[in-house]
């Protein structure tokens, strides 16, 4: 596995590339047997530093943990752990990700853009948005489990999916009472 130790404004040392390289490799290593490639990045805010932690699996699916403390090391290792008790949670789904898929994941890059808030005193000259920034966001082709699964992995409120049932976009989220939502346009009756 091809792990990268980057820091933002922050040198970041030969001991604790060491410490991440020999911990990240052993703690992915129980879970997933063929891990392709990993980011770690450290960053410092105030007097945290902050560890963002980023391990692409061969099922094509995604792990992303944040750690903060003030401590550098303690900060990874405060990711580390969160990124274990996500890979633990789903070993079992992760194991057996391409029993039942034929194909391996598909992925399309999707356009996305930033669009400038608007100032709560001015009066927009039109209702056309002012685009900030323009990127582009890979949009898997899965199942709604393992949509859910992956939104998981990486920690993150929403995932925009394409259907594997009917190639359709699909988006699932955390709604505020914990449950999951599932929006699947084309399940229209």
């Amino acid at each position: 596995m091809q792990i990268q130790v980057n820091g933002k404004q922050l040198d970041v040392g030969a001991a604790l590339t060491t410490h991440v390289n020999e911990n990240l490799a052993d703690m992915v290593g129980k879970y997933s047997h063929r891990p392709l490639e990993a980011h770690v990045t450290f960053s410092k805010d105030g007097h945290e530093f902050i560890c963002d932690t980023s391990v692409h699996l061969s099922t094509g699916l995604s792990a992303q943990a944040k750690g903060r403390n003030g401590e550098i090391y303690a900060a990874f290792d405060a990711a580390l752990s969160r990124m274990e008790k996500q890979l633990r949670r789903y070993k079992r789904r992760l194991k057996d990700h391409h029993k039942d898929r034929i194909d391996p994941i598909e992925s399309i890059g999707a356009p996305t853009f930033v669009i400038e808030a608007a100032k709560e005193d001015d009066e927009p000259e039109s209702l056309q948005p002012l685009i900030v920034a323009e990127m582009e966001t890979p949009v898997q082709t899965l199942s709604v489990g393992e949509a859910v699964m992956q939104m998981e992995l990486m920690g993150a409120e929403m995932l925009v999916f394409r259907n594997v049932q009917h190639g359709g976009v699909n988006v699932v989220h955390t709604r505020e009472d914990g449950n999951i939502g599932w929006i699947d346009p084309r399940n229209i009756k």
